[in-house]
């Protein structure tokens, strides 16, 4: 059976309610979860790390950082390859490579081999997000594939939140070498599932390969307005979003409230509104438009914001919650929508973004701690609510450009 099929629009686009439609959203469910627990797993190893190999907690955080930087550099390319090869070949080579190497990676002695081994897993991770984003893109039915793009973006919220949870939790009963390697299996698992089970592409039109057409794709992409708009929006929501995780544990961990360690790790579970958040916003962009609904979002993301700057831990766990569900509720509108607008080069154009959604993270989220160190959660909310602001304010003006 060929596995991409070259038809330049001819075949029928996978419908909400039918069996193939059911079976890819699944399966692009698997796929994100797995990625996103691959990527995230190591993050509370880094006090093993530290134990273990005798480096620096600020070393030891080079295990989740320097995956993350190869990844969002990478995503540049892994686009413009899968526009050549094809989406799924591309999809199941990055959960396969990152699955044998998070094998690899659990039997390493040493810790520059091990984060020689993470380095590779970033690489071979950034051919999933943006390819999957495109795969949606092109087979789903444009009416429904919002909520495709909001199961699979599901997935990744459950995917790092449930890395995290799984690795601490096996490393208790084993080894953090288990607790990786157990992740790596899984990754492979999912790789031969996406390689048997998800629906071939029928809409997929290889396009030329080489620097002078990622070039030319590049310079039709990045002169629409509204795509430049949406690759913005990645910047800003990640940045804000991580920026508010990174600090929010500081603030419950101080006067008035001094909870422990475990309660403020808590936090992350609001992760699994992600799971709700996404598919929902996704179907809602369908029936009342993605300019409003992009919009309700953002502003749901500036309401909850607003409630963490009460000093009242309940109001503070409702302000997080919202927040979080009107984050991952932007960002399954925000891919989806790249998609319709980029008539071509689509796996490029999500890497673009999802370049941009990185890039936010690793800069705003490293601003924030400037703001924490001079003026506490005041100074971060402050922060994060002008890149909302900044958000709203290309929400309209998309609005303009539809």
């Amino acid at each position: 059976m060929r596995d991409e099929i070259e038809t330049g629009g001819e075949a029928p686009y996978l419908q909400a309610g039918t069996p193939a439609y059911r079976r890819a959203s699944r399966i692009l469910f698997v796929a994100g979860f797995s990625t996103f627990a691959t990527l995230y797993c190591v993050q509370p190893l880094l006090p093993d790390f530290v134990r273990e190999f005798g480096v620096t907690p600020a070393e030891s955080s080079l295990s989740l950082s320097l995956t993350t930087g190869i990844l969002a550099v990478a995503l540049l390319v892994a686009g413009a390859i899968s526009d050549g090869i094809g989406r799924k070949p591309v999809m199941v080579a990055a959960l396969l490579g990152a699955g044998i190497l998070g094998i690899v990676g659990a039997l390493m002695p040493g810790w520059h081999g091990f984060l020689a081994v993470r380095a590779l897993e970033g690489l071979a991770l950034s051919g999933l997000p943006a390819v999957a984003m495109a795969y949606v893109s092109e087979e789903v039915d444009p009416k429904s594939a919002g909520v495709a793009m909001g199961l699979y973006i599901g997935g990744t919220a459950i995917g790092g939140m449930s890395g995290r949870v799984l690795t601490a939790v096996l490393t208790d009963l084993g080894s953090w070498r288990l607790a990786v390697g157990v992740v790596g299996a899984l990754a492979v698992a999912a790789a031969v599932t996406v390689w048997f089970a998800l629906p071939p592409s029928r809409h997929f039109v290889r396009r030329a390969a080489g620097l002078p057409a990622l070039v030319r794709a590049w310079r039709g992409l990045l002169t629409d307005p509204a795509l430049l708009g949406l690759f913005s929006l990645g910047f800003l929501l990640m940045g804000g979003f991580v920026t508010v995780f990174n600090y929010i544990g500081f603030r419950l961990s101080e006067p008035p409230f001094e909870l422990r360690p475990a309660v403020v790790g808590a936090v992350f579970l609001v992760y699994s509104f992600g799971v709700v958040s996404s598919p929902l916003f996704g179907g809602w962009s369908g029936r009342f438009g993605s300019n409003r609904t992009l919009a309700a979002a953002v502003s749901l993301m500036v309401a909850g914001l607003a409630l963490m700057e009460i000093d009242g831990l309940f109001v503070i766990a409702l302000g997080i919650a919202l927040f979080t569900f009107a984050f991952f509720g932007a960002h399954s509108i925000v891919s989806a929508w790249i998609g319709r607008r980029a008539a071509v080069a689509r796996g490029q154009a999500s890497s673009i973004y999802l370049f941009c959604y990185y890039l936010g993270s690793t800069l705003a989220g490293t601003l924030g701690g400037l703001f924490w160190h001079g003026y506490g959660w005041t100074g971060v909310a402050a922060f994060v609510g002008l890149l909302l602001t900044v958000a709203v304010g290309v929400t309209v003006g998309l609005q303009r450009s539809r």
